[in-house]
């Protein structure tokens, strides 16, 4: 795991730049599925997705440190997380074929705090024993 560990930490921000380059084109730039209902259902849905992915990497990347990850830093993990889902839609808006809504950053939170939740109760109160195992790996 030892070799891993700088790819580790450093892969929240790789996918913060991929986020903001995607926000940063069309929504059909890689995919349009030939149902618009579905399409557009599918790609909302990401929201709930995408950050609570950023905030997970956040964790492994400081797992892979060595530092502890207390509740407090778990906390301030989430809060980033949060608050670049407000950067992005903020930067969403400055795109006429994007949109940019309140409900979009609603989204955003609930991935981040579904995540959030499934974490601490994993490290910080004994619960979800297979996500802490697997957590503990990234641990250095």
């Amino acid at each position: 795991m030892k070799i891993l560990k700088w790819p580790l930490r450093l892969l929240p921000f790789i996918y913060m730049a991929l986020i903001w380059m995607m926000s940063s084109l069309p929504s059909n730039q890689f995919v349009e599925l030939p149902a618009s209902d579905v399409d557009h259902f599918m790609k909302e849905s990401l929201h709930l997705i995408e950050f609570g992915i950023l905030y997970m990497l956040f964790v492994v990347a400081v797992l892979s440190t060595g530092r502890e990850l207390t509740p407090r830093l778990n906390m301030v993990l989430a809060l980033i997380s949060i608050l670049y889902g407000l950067t992005d839609e903020i930067h969403q808006s400055f795109y006429p074929y994007r949109s940019s809504t309140l409900i979009d950053f609603v989204k955003d939170t609930i991935g981040v705090s579904v995540g959030y939740f499934f974490v601490s109760r994993a490290l910080f109160r004994g619960k979800f024993v297979r996500l802490q195992k697997v957590l503990e790996l990234f641990k250095a």
